[in-house]
């Protein structure tokens, strides 16, 4: 299910020049669809997460999965612009539930040291969703149409939403047990065991002292902070990408497809192997070095230089997404664990927020910067900010070593 979120969120932005010409509309107004979604998903996630302590993941995963395959379908009705992004904000805010929970519950069923593997696969769906959405929407587009492709994305997800139902279900059950194991003996946070639902009794006093103790100076603000400065940089650079490639080489939908096909392919392929490193090694170099070459791809692509040349440089940007997000969604989940209490979801659909509200905003940013002065400009300035930030990443996330984490 991961998986066909991501597809359906990264095949938008390489059909922005075709819906341009489709709606009869500038390439900027139609790529405000992208952070139409990324935004309101973001802020979702506060609810949900929250939401899913107090009432069990599975309800709220199972209630956006049904938001997901009623609204995104609907996207293939629009008839304009204006439409097109009403759709992606109703889609954006159903669909929240499914992956920050999916996160928050790699939390409750593994221990800190023995996360990496199970969220470098969850990433790697994510990657796989990039990778497969961002040229498969372009190259499908040609033969089925922009609308059939929506529809397509529906009709994927009935099988899938069967399974995840049925498991969900299951563990569901296994919660009750634990929950009502739990009335004869004393509570204990463990992980590895399904955590029984908090009461929906919380204040917003208490609320905001997690949020305080979530967001403090020092590893919980940096590393909430590197969160949504990666969102930015990522999606600044990639919702244009398909922009850039029509632009620079005068490629249409199919040419664009093509070049994007590595996008993603390095988590879909490095997700788990990724992920047992930070186990084993920890996270104190990886990080940085992820935000230090996504921030060298985009150097790279601001001259002009030869086709091949700049697929390579998407291959490496999509690489240091993935030596990054996972990673830090993994010190998230420890912040969370730390607090106590099964508070995994709000601390996740914080993480989630500042992810994809700084992707909207690094959308919204990287298209203003093209108006003003051109793509090129954009590239320097993004990855120019991105290179800072693997600096200060250094001393930040100098603790996170496998030592720590054990």
């Amino acid at each position: 299910m991961t998986f066909l979120v991501f597809f359906q969120a990264y095949m938008v932005a390489p059909l922005i020049p075709r819906l341009a010409t489709v709606f009869a509309a500038p390439p900027t107004s139609v790529g405000l669809a992208v952070p139409a979604y990324l935004i309101p998903y973001g802020c979702a996630t506060l609810v949900y997460g929250i939401l899913s302590d107090r009432v069990g993941r599975a309800r709220v995963m199972l209630a956006s999965l049904a938001a997901f395959l009623l609204f995104v379908p609907l996207t293939a009705t629009a008839g304009s612009v204006r439409e097109l992004i009403a759709w992606r904000v109703a889609a954006g805010l159903g669909a929240s539930g499914i992956v920050p929970i999916a996160l928050a519950l790699v939390g409750d069923l593994y221990p800190y040291e023995q996360r990496g593997r199970p969220l470098g696969w969850l990433f790697g769906a994510m990657a796989g969703g990039m990778a497969v959405g961002a040229p498969l929407g372009a190259l499908l587009e040609p033969a089925v149409g922009w609308r059939g492709v929506f529809l397509m994305v529906g009709v994927l997800t009935v099988p899938v939403a069967v399974v995840l139902l049925r498991l969900l279900r299951r563990r569901d059950r296994a919660g009750a047990g634990a929950a009502g194991a739990a009335h004869q003996a004393p509570p204990r946070a463990t992980a590895g065991t399904p955590s029984a639902p908090r009461p929906l009794t919380a204040t917003l006093r208490e609320l905001g002292r997690t949020y305080g103790l979530l967001l403090a100076p020092g590893r919980g603000l940096g590393t909430y902070a590197f969160v949504f400065l990666n969102g930015v940089f990522h999606s600044g650079v990639f919702t244009w990408l398909g922009l850039y490639l029509s632009q620079r080489y005068g490629l249409a939908e199919v040419g664009i497809g093509l070049a994007l096909l590595g996008y993603g392919v390095p988590g879909l392929l490095l997700g788990p192997v990724i992920g047992r490193a930070a186990d084993r090694w920890g996270r104190r170099w990886l990080i940085p070095a992820g935000i230090g070459l996504a921030a060298t791809a985009a150097l790279v692509l601001t001259p002009d230089l030869p086709l091949a040349l700049a697929t390579v440089a998407i291959v490496v940007l999509s690489l240091g997404y993935d030596m990054t997000q996972p990673l830090l969604a993994g010190i998230v989940t420890r912040l969370g664990t730390a607090l106590g209490g099964g508070r995994g979801g709000q601390a996740m659909g914080l993480n989630v927020f500042l992810l994809f509200t700084g992707s909207g905003l690094g959308s919204l940013i990287f298209g203003s910067v093209v108006a003003a002065s051109g793509l090129a400009s954009a590239l320097l300035a993004f990855g120019a900010v991105q290179l800072v930030a693997g600096l200060l990443a250094v001393p930040l996330f100098r603790d996170e070593q496998r030592q720590h984490a054990a």
